[in-house]
């Protein structure tokens, strides 16, 4: 399992963050997701492809590029 933080551009509102959200749920193997217009973030937690991600994202009239990825789990020291 990964969490991918997206940085996320062109959301104006809650109703554009929930676009992405739908979107980003498509993607198989996602989990959790959790987009914030306001930050232009965008957290799926699962086993997912990055590119996935960021199709989806670009599908749905946004563009989003990938801050972090990160197993799950593992926390820094």
């Amino acid at each position: 399992m990964v969490t991918t933080r997206l940085r996320v551009s062109g959301m104006g509102c809650e109703g554009c963050a929930d676009i992405v959200s739908n979107a980003l749920s498509e993607v198989p193997g996602a989990g959790d997701v959790d987009v914030d217009f306001e930050a232009g973030t965008a957290v799926v937690e699962g086993d997912t492809d990055a590119d996935e991600l960021l199709g989806k994202v670009d599908r749905a009239g946004y563009e989003a590029e990938v801050v972090e990825r990160e197993p799950m789990g593992e926390t820094e020291e």
